[in-house]
């Protein structure tokens, strides 16, 4: 004998498929609302204020930022790379003669604006060097410039980023992954118009430049 579903049991039933549903098409129509949680824009004013002044992707910037301190300004590592982009004291000394900043000091790095336009200027500089090859700029950016051109010049990674299996720092390999995977994921999310930018992929087709329109 088949048993019956109590009255209540099919209520409780329909109830719960009716919130599973009323679940699914707002998490369907929110979307990319809901996800920008996860993608935040901060400080997004210095972000695509020298992100167009040094001829950069503003989601590659944030893509860094994310990967490099999760959008904390006081962030600091234990090897004393400090800030949103974590520059190193060193290589943020270097940065300002470079610049020809005026009575840098290392505490400027905690100050969002500073942070983020010498990395800016970073990465553009990076992009000078390894002609705009996306996966090696951001590589650089966390091994350091000399490293990675040494493996390129030994072929012991060929700067595609399908073969970033190949580059012998984990801590590397796994950072050009994240802030890969993230830069288009910010592209997808934010993108309303492209525009040419310097950067371009490793294929030899130019990389546009996604703006966000307000």
């Amino acid at each position: 004998m088949k048993r019956q579903l109590r009255p209540f049991s099919v209520y409780r039933f329909s109830l719960v498929l009716w919130l599973l549903l009323l679940i699914f098409f707002l998490l369907v129509f929110s979307f990319p609302r809901w996800i920008t949680f996860f993608y935040p824009l901060p400080h997004q004013e210095y972000v695509y204020k020298y992100a167009a002044q040094y001829n950069l992707d503003p989601y590659l910037v944030f893509a860094v930022i994310k990967a490099e301190s999760r959008f904390k300004p006081e962030a600091e590592s234990k090897r004393g790379a400090r800030g949103l982009m974590q520059i190193m004291p060193d290589t943020a000394r270097w940065i300002a003669e470079q610049m020809k900043m005026e009575e840098f000091e290392e505490e400027k790095l905690l100050d969002p604006e500073t942070n983020i336009r010498m990395g800016c200027w970073y990465l553009s500089n990076l992009s000078g060097e390894f002609e705009g090859n996306m996966p090696v700029i951001v590589a650089a950016y966390n091994a350091g410039r000399g490293n990675v051109a040494q493996w390129l010049q030994l072929q012991i990674w060929d700067g595609e980023q399908k073969n970033s299996e190949n580059i012998p720092f984990p801590e590397t390999r796994n950072y050009v992954k994240t802030v890969l995977t993230d830069y288009e994921i910010y592209g997808i999310i934010y993108s309303r118009q492209n525009h040419t930018n310097s950067c371009k992929p490793t294929t030899g087709t130019s990389l546009v430049m996604k703006i966000q329109q307000f």
